[in-house]
């Protein structure tokens, strides 16, 4: 059975996609979950025009996501935390501390899981990287100090 998908579904295809599928899978799941719609003669134009909006959608995302790029490019975050004499962490900097660090000292807000990097556990400066979308990722660096 031919449908149209309304909205992306993994493993089958994207927004405005015409694809084959079980005839009881569209009529069982798909069509009543408002996924998708039964492909008719006249579903053409519909389908290239939710593609087009589909494409459009994505290129103002990365156009968005290239901008907050150059904007992170070359920051160098700080933080302190408390670590011993030897200059080890008694706690650690991960994602999470830089997603923090990032909206405080940045002004990006940014998901904890779309930061990337080995967890700092001890004073000195470090790299992540940040991926704002999936073609664009930009390296951010952090500075551990110790508290006083």
């Amino acid at each position: 059975m031919k449908i149209l998908l309304r909205i992306d579904v993994d493993g089958l295809g994207r927004t405005g996609d015409v694809i084959d599928v079980a005839r009881g899978y569209a009529r069982n799941y798909l069509v009543p979950k408002g996924m998708a719609v039964e492909a008719t003669d006249g579903i053409a134009a519909q389908s290239e025009a939710m593609q087009r909006k589909r494409i459009k959608q994505a290129t103002e995302e990365r156009t968005d996501a290239e901008a907050v790029a150059g904007q992170l490019t070359g920051t160098v975050l700080t933080a302190s935390m408390k670590a011993s004499d030897e200059g080890r962490l008694y706690g650690s900097v991960g994602s999470a501390e830089v997603a923090k660090a990032l909206a405080e000292q940045a002004g990006v807000t940014v998901d904890r899981h779309l930061v990337e990097g080995e967890v700092a556990k001890e004073i000195g400066t470090h790299e992540f990287t940040v991926h704002l979308h999936p073609d664009v990722a930009v390296p951010v660096t952090i500075e551990v100090s110790a508290e006083d």
